[in-house]
């Protein structure tokens, strides 16, 4: 016969109810004892319906226990229908009666087992195992006596195994009954009871397994059950029990629960409710088996107030809830729905991460029991996960409902728990398609004094919402709440500034900043660069880096020395790196070219600021601060002013900026590499400037550049060679992003200028930077090709690299010169001339 293990539960039920089938026809077919084994065909017949209504319970059919009991009775009908098979004489009927009662023991099993089974189920299942038990063949009919069951050869041997003594046919359906099997029987009622109070684990355990046949066979009842208060002792040994007799206590006291009330009111008491929320975080068996005993004693409203006040219990049940046991899944969410009847326990069910019960009041509940859930919601400390979870399981929308149409109370309770669950952007949208935009905004723009006190969380709503969608932006709503600034709290002051913020920062929001700078935000704004509150002054400080950034010299005017210097002194304190940048960030928008906001610098000590705070490693962890720092030492460093860039450089300012060159920012790596181009550009001129001193004090040898064919110093003559700006620059170039390109080729180049030509030429060929250079051909833009191309045409001026790089960069050029821009194609055309891949004159291009 095939393994059972190799197959499914339901192909073993269909392979059983045929082989029911088939020995029953056996059965009725045979010429002699044909009452006897009518009587058996009869009692087989009723094995089909009981194993069809087993198998169309998939709950059921999961359960470990029901699967080993229905293993069982396979092999009780394989037996049976061996021994009719076998029967070319009668067979001795009291083979018939064990055999008929072997199966009512498998059976037995099963309805030990099957808990989850249907009432009609279950007594079908009881009636058939007490019938089985209590069968009695009538023998008067039959003259003969029985065959010998001697091991002698029989005349059918070769039609089946037939068993050889009465005692083959004990079930072997489980090896620790077999073992104990005669203990049992000789167990008295007494013997069990005192077991059960005081016996060992072994006597325990095998009390255990008597009182569960006394109670399958109808043994005892009820009132010996409470005499002896069973079910006291039960609870009582649950507690100590080893694992194996702590599963079979609680089968057994499922059992008991199924039969009557009485029962089940004696396993309510806090103690016994205790001993079994316990039982939760044990094994699996037994946490299955305890999770389905309180979800039917759930039934009883006392039981439900008391399991909800057990420390852990509904923790536990929300983690069974989430658990891959589906039998013990369905038992905690049952029981989580009759605890849900009481609201303290959908908070704790929230706390622990359960939210379907709070939300199903917030849409279904009383009034009180709404504005209850909406503040839990608002003062738990939710994680993003959580926050999801609140949101597809539906708390976003009967809180809008609640903020549009109910009291006061619960309309500020709604907005503080939607202010709680805007934090995450999934739940914005589902804000957004609620309909509350238009809401929040009338609220705000009221001016009925009763209201004041939902305009906090209105505000910061709206806030989020700004930050995640453009709806505001449509809206056109900036200038009124511009208007409502002066006229606000701290706290709502600052939530309308974020808003006004996100407004003006979206790409779309270019006539809303004209808007907002004709209507004079600016000088609305710069009197909060005094305010006390950091998160406020830190607002307005990025509404006006936000700003500052278009019509640059305008705003220039508008800010004026004084706020210039306020703004100054903002990043001299030791405030947060946030307000720092936006500090930052509004000077680096500044004219470059505005020699007066230079000098205005200059005079508040700004560069020594800066520097300072570069090199304190203040911005490592903030890309804005060093976009906006590189940006403003552009200013610092522009060409036309050599004094200028002496003065940065004595400051400091290009070890900065070479550190600039490996930030993950490649904003602030254009902007250095710009920098350090325009510092460059003036190299040579410094130098020559500088031989004349070198005759009364000769130069240290290592501050020789083999580029400048001089002595060169970092703060005098700012050579990139000496100050390691080269590696670096090639890294960008070869570097995935492209952006910084074309400000690294532009500061690479300046060792390229005419009378340094071959000697820089010589230098960047000794690093991979020639390679790099071509590669920007293949994936470089237009402007940053132009400029590789100009810088190859001088590398290429020397034979050495002619040969050494041309085959290389020969089929990138020939490409580039087919598919590339036009306006690269004269250029092109010279270097494939050096490379003697055309005639110089050709007009191939």
């Amino acid at each position: 016969m095939e393994n059972s293990d190799s197959r499914s539960i339901s192909e073993i039920e269909s392979e059983q109810q045929a082989l029911t089938e088939e020995a029953v026809s056996l059965a009725k077919n045979l010429e002699f004892d044909r009452e006897v084994f009518a009587e058996f065909a009869v009692l087989l017949d009723k094995f089909t319906p009981i194993l069809i209504s087993i198998k169309d319970n998939e709950k059921l059919m999961d359960r470990p226990p029901v699967q080993k009991a229905v293993g069982s009775i396979e092999k009780e009908l394989s037996r049976a229908k061996d021994l009719i098979e076998g029967a070319c004489s009668r067979p001795p009927i009291k083979q018939i009666e064990v055999v008929t009662q072997e199966l009512g023991r498998s059976l037995g099993l099963v309805l030990f087992a099957s808990i989850d089974a249907s009432t009609e189920v279950k007594q079908s299942i009881a009636a058939l195992h007490r019938e089985l038990m209590k069968v009695k063949f009538d023998t008067s009919f039959t003259p003969s006596p029985s065959p010998s069951l001697s091991p002698g050869p029989s005349p059918c041997a070769n039609h089946g195994p037939g068993p050889n003594t009465e005692s083959g046919f004990v079930s072997e359906q489980d090896s620790f009954i077999n073992e104990i099997e005669e203990e049992k029987i000789s167990l008295s009622i007494d013997d069990v009871v005192r077991h059960l109070k005081c016996g060992n684990d072994e006597e325990f355990r095998l009390a255990l397994l008597v009182l569960g046949d006394f109670i399958r066979d109808q043994v005892i009842g009820k009132e010996w059950m409470n005499d002896e208060d069973i079910i006291p002792i039960l609870f009582n040994r649950l507690g100590s029990s080893k694992p194996h007799n702590r599963l079979t206590t609680i089968q057994i006291l499922r059992i008991l629960a199924l039969e009557n009330d009485e029962n089940k009111d004696k396993m309510t008491d806090a103690v016994c409710l205790s001993v079994l929320v316990k039982s939760l975080a044990r094994d699996a068996d037994e946490g299955r088996e305890a999770v389905g005993l309180l979800s039917e004693l759930s039934d009883i409203s006392a039981a439900r107030r008391r399991i909800g006040r057990i420390q852990g219990c509904i923790v536990m049940l929300v983690t069974m809830l989430n658990g891959n046991d589906r039998t013990a899944s369905q038992d905690a969410a049952k029981l989580l729905a009759a605890l849900s009847s009481n609201p303290q326990n959908v908070l704790h069910m929230a706390e622990a991460g359960y939210f379907k019960p709070l939300v199903h009041c917030l849409k279904e509940g009383s009034d009180k029991s709404k504005i209850l859930m909406a503040t839990a919601v608002s003062r738990m400390e939710l994680t993003d996960l959580c926050r999801a979870s609140l949101g597809e399981d539906g708390a976003v929308e009967p809180l809008v409902r609640m903020f549009k149409s109910g009291k006061l109370e619960g309309r500020l309770a709604a907005l503080n728990a939607l202010q709680n669950l805007s934090n995450l952007t999934e739940n914005i949208k589902r804000l957004i398609s609620s309909g509350i935009v238009v809401p929040l905004l009338q609220l705000l723009f009221s001016v009925t004094s009763v209201l004041m006190t939902l305009r906090e969380p209105a505000s910061a709503i709206l806030a989020r919402i700004a930050q995640s969608a453009t709806i505001l932006v449509k809206q056109d709503v900036a200038q009124q709440m511009l208007s409502l600034l002066n006229l606000s709290s701290p706290v709502i002051q600052y939530h309308l500034l974020q808003t006004l913020n996100s407004i003006a920062s979206h790409s779309r929001a270019s006539k809303v900043r004209r808007k907002m700078k004709e209507n004079c935000a600016v000088q609305l704004l710069l009197p909060f660069l005094t305010e006390s509150n950091t998160n406020t002054r830190t607002a307005a400080l990025n509404l006006l880096y936000t700003l500052s950034k278009d019509s640059p010299e305008e705003f220039m005017e508008q800010l004026g020395e004084s706020y210039l210097s306020k703004i100054v002194s903002i990043i001299s304190s030791p405030e947060s790196e946030s307000e720092k940048a936006a500090a930052i960030g509004i000077l680096s928008n500044l004219p470059v070219g505005n020699k007066k906001s230079t000098e205005a610098l200059k005079k508040l000590h700004f560069l020594p600021i800066l520097i300072s705070l570069m090199s304190s490693g203040a911005s490592s962890s903030t890309t804005w601060l060093e976009e906006s720092i590189s940006g403003i030492l552009i200013r610092f460093t522009v060409p036309c002013d050599k004094k200028l860039q002496l003065f940065s450089a004595e400051l400091g300012v290009i070890p900065i900026l070479v550190k600039l060159l490996s930030s993950e920012s490649s904003v602030a790596k254009c902007r250095a590499a710009t920098s350090l181009a325009q510092l460059s550009q003036n190299s040579l001129a410094l130098l020559k400037s500088r031989k004349s001193r070198w005759i009364c004090l000769p130069p240290s040898a290592d501050t020789f550049c083999q580029v400048h064919d001089g002595y060169c110093v970092i703060k005098s003559t700012f050579c990139l060679v000496k100050a390691g700006a080269v590696p670096p620059l090639i890294q960008i170039l070869e570097g995935k992003d492209k952006e910084a390109d074309e400000a690294a080729l532009n500061a690479l180049a300046t060792l390229l200028q005419d009378e340094i030509g071959e000697s820089g030429s010589l230098y960047i060929a000794k690093t991979p930077g020639v390679q790099a250079i071509i590669r920007v051909l293949e994936s470089g833009t237009v402007k940053a090709q132009e400029k590789a191309l100009w810088m190859l045409e001088r590398i290429f001026r020397i034979e050495e690299h002619r040969s050494q790089y041309g085959e290389s960069a020969q089929v990138v050029l020939i490409d580039l010169a087919q598919n590339g821009d036009p306006r690269l194609k004269s250029t092109i055309a010279r270097i494939l001339a050096q490379l003697e891949l055309l005639q110089a004159q050709s007009s191939y291009f």
